[in-house]
């Protein structure tokens, strides 16, 4: 059986605007955007008390939290970070597999201390993450990625929770269903129309019957619901795409309107190409319609795909030369594919991909 710990760093990128600058520490803050435009990278836990979240446009974070302070990113000095926090990884074992900068799996069963206890192991972890760097870090600790992913945002932050092989099914089963990793709002809300509010209810249902309900997905939630999770922990899974969408509220019918969607999605995608440490040549535009049909349109270039301008330029592009007459649209997409890793050649302690 194996043994899994999952590291969430605490608000990584606006803890280390903090860290760094004793001004803004115990002040609400968001990372990225600014006041007018953008969107939000990273919120400070005192920003989040005011409902802000990544992801959120800046204009909705501002009104919320009207002391909000925003922050240029660094992304350079975020890598410098994760690079130490994942030498640190290494000290303890080579299966480490990052999912963003401040975000990683470490499969311990057979670590380089010989510690038979994986709690001991995420606890030392831990410690030294905040003896290097000045930073907290959560963990959850259990049998394999899926449980260890969701234990570790229960005691954050600078947190942890264990989930025991004996606990595991208990505690899947007493889950409310939004708490499960890979479920969202939409999915949430499906499967609360449906009668279905937790792990027990989830577990209820037949695989034929998710499947036929969720798809692909519906297959992944039987297993995952019963604690069968059997991914190693791979150290070279190369991710394939970077991608980000928006389903929106009522259907769409006017070009610029949807153009202007664009620009918030561009913006978006372009922040986490620049926190990843792939690079694309191939963009591909998502339009979902109001019959929910999806048509898919992309384009190669010759240079790598990083500007936030570019993005948009060339999504509106495909937008416009592919949009039928009349078309009612619920759902745009953007996304960089044909991904080249940067830090390939840069040995174990290359940079870290990012997954938003």
């Amino acid at each position: 059986m194996r043994k899994i710990i999952h590291i969430d760093m605490d608000a990584f990128y606006a803890s280390v605007e903090q860290k760094d600058n004793p001004a803004l520490r115990g002040k609400p803050i968001a990372v990225g955007g600014s006041k007018l435009r953008g969107v939000v990278a990273a919120a400070s836990y005192e920003a989040r008390k005011f409902g802000v979240r990544s992801a959120m446009p800046s204009v909705t974070a501002a009104r919320k939290c009207p002391a909000l302070i925003f922050v240029r990113p660094r992304f350079d000095r975020y890598k410098e970070i994760s690079l130490q926090i994942r030498e640190i990884f290494y000290e303890f074992t080579d299966l480490v597999q990052p999912l963003s900068l401040d975000e990683a799996y470490l499969d311990v069963t057979n670590n380089k201390f010989n510690e038979k206890s994986a709690i001991l192991v995420a606890k030392r972890i831990r410690k030294k993450i905040y003896e290097k760097t000045g930073l907290t870090a959560s963990a959850g600790v259990s049998i394999n990625k899926f449980v260890a992913k969701i234990a570790s945002d229960i005691n954050k932050p600078n947190g942890m929770k264990v989930i025991l092989p004996e606990e595991v099914i208990p505690f899947l089963e007493t889950l409310a269903i939004d708490k499960f990793f890979g479920i969202g709002k939409v999915t949430s809300k499906k499967m609360r129309k449906m009668g279905i509010t937790n792990g027990l209810e989830l577990k209820a249902l037949s695989e034929i019957e998710l499947a036929k309900h969720f798809g692909k997905q519906g297959r992944f939630y039987y297993r995952m619901v019963r604690g069968e999770d059997n991914r190693p922990v791979n150290p070279s899974q190369i991710r394939k795409s970077i991608s980000v969408e928006n389903t929106f509220t009522k259907n769409l019918v006017v070009l610029e309107e949807m153009q202007e969607e664009l620009k918030t999605l561009a913006n978006i995608l372009a922040e986490r190409i620049a926190r990843s440490a792939s690079r694309g040549y191939t963009l591909t535009l998502k339009i979902k319609y109001a019959d929910f049909s999806i048509a898919n349109r992309s384009k190669t270039v010759k240079h790598f795909l990083t500007d936030e301008l570019d993005l948009f330029q060339l999504s509106s592009r495909l937008l416009a030369d592919n949009l039928p007459p009349n078309a009612k649209v619920r759902l745009l997409g953007i996304g960089v594919s044909n991904l080249v890793n940067e830090g390939s050649n840069l040995g174990k302690y290359g940079q870290l991909s990012f997954d938003f």
